[in-house]
């Protein structure tokens, strides 16, 4: 790979991977909307900045020469909380990434990747069902699976290779979530004790170190048509790994589990093929679990300062996964 383009490039995973590239000596146009939202790449060699909202996708030819090989596409407005239920967002979102394949026909990139998620798999699940009761989280799992449908649809009749890469619950230092990872080590670092689920469904946390060298091994040996599942070949469930967590950054700070019950609903592993992406492209999660989570801790406990907190820190909010709701611990 010698050229990407990589939109949401001043983004959590985006940012990273466009972080990957760059040392991998790949020229990178970034996408994003503003200079700030790339400023952590200003100056690199390599990187070219492409400022640019939604409205304006249809004119990324026109600032981006031919040639690429591959366009990562990244850019999705709300991914936690109230967001999820937003959907003419979700849908706009749908739509943005269809703009965004049909930019990269015209630029003549070889390969297209989307980040979807692994949400994706319950929908799959649930399409097939007679009834299923959905949490609003299967609004923003629609508009990534009909993203990635259009997307599929587009490639496959102009031309461009695709892969999408459905990812586990992503963690890491640079994410600003209220996501469950963020919560549950913010209130273990502030000694608050969680209230959670049961934690007996199948459960996923993958680093963001482990989530771009996925994505990079995708864009260069990934199969053409196929969707990965970006995460370990291995699946503990949600009370393991929220434990191990735990006796890593705070032992002696509880953890509620079975203040809620399971949800029983979720993903059901037996139909995803976890190693394909092993398979097809030789990649495997290799981060350590420990160090990790210690990293992502130490970033975490510096965004809870009084400097850039600006105010009292919100560590006492979980976002059940199962349960779908959020309720103060």
């Amino acid at each position: 790979m010698n050229r990407a383009i990589v939109t949401g490039a001043g983004g959590f995973i985006g940012g990273a991977l466009t972080e990957l590239l760059l040392g991998k000596g790949v020229t990178v146009y970034g996408v994003d909307i503003s200079e700030k939202a790339l400023e952590r790449h200003s100056g690199k060699a390599n990187f070219h900045p492409v400022i640019a909202d939604f409205t304006k996708y249809g004119q990324l030819h026109e600032s981006i020469p031919a040639d690429v090989d591959v366009f990562y596409h990244f850019a999705w407005q709300g991914v936690f909380g109230d967001a999820f239920r937003d959907y003419r967002l979700q849908l706009n979102n749908a739509a943005s990434a269809g703009d965004a394949i049909t930019e990269a026909v015209k630029i003549g990139c070889k390969k297209f990747v989307f980040a979807g998620t692994m949400n994706e798999y319950e929908m799959d699940e649930y399409i097939k069902a007679d009834y299923f009761e959905p949490r609003y989280t299967y609004i923003y799992s629609a508009a990534k699976q009909a993203a990635e449908a259009v997307c599929k649809t587009i490639a496959f009749n102009q031309k461009i290779e695709f892969n999408c890469g459905r990812i586990a619950m992503a963690y890491g230092e640079n994410n600003r979530s209220m996501m469950v990872p963020n919560v549950v080590m913010k209130n273990l670092l502030a000694n608050t004790p969680c209230k959670l689920v049961e934690g007996t469904n199948l459960y996923d946390m993958i680093y963001i170190g482990d989530i771009v060298r996925a994505f990079y091994a995708i864009g260069e040996r990934g199969v053409n048509m196929k969707s990965y599942y970006v995460g370990h070949c291995q699946i503990g469930t949600f009370r393991e790994l929220m434990e191990e967590i735990g006796a890593i950054l705070n032992p002696a700070c509880p953890l509620l589990f079975g203040a809620y019950p399971d949800s029983p609903s979720g993903v059901d592993y037996k139909n995803i093929d976890t190693e394909a992406l092993y398979y097809d492209t030789g990649f495997e999660c290799t981060s350590d679990f420990k160090e990790s989570i210690m990293k992502t801790a130490n970033w975490l406990k510096a965004e809870m300062t009084p400097e850039k907190r600006g105010g009292g820190v919100r560590h006492n909010l979980l976002f059940f996964p199962t349960a779908g709701k959020a309720v103060a611990a």
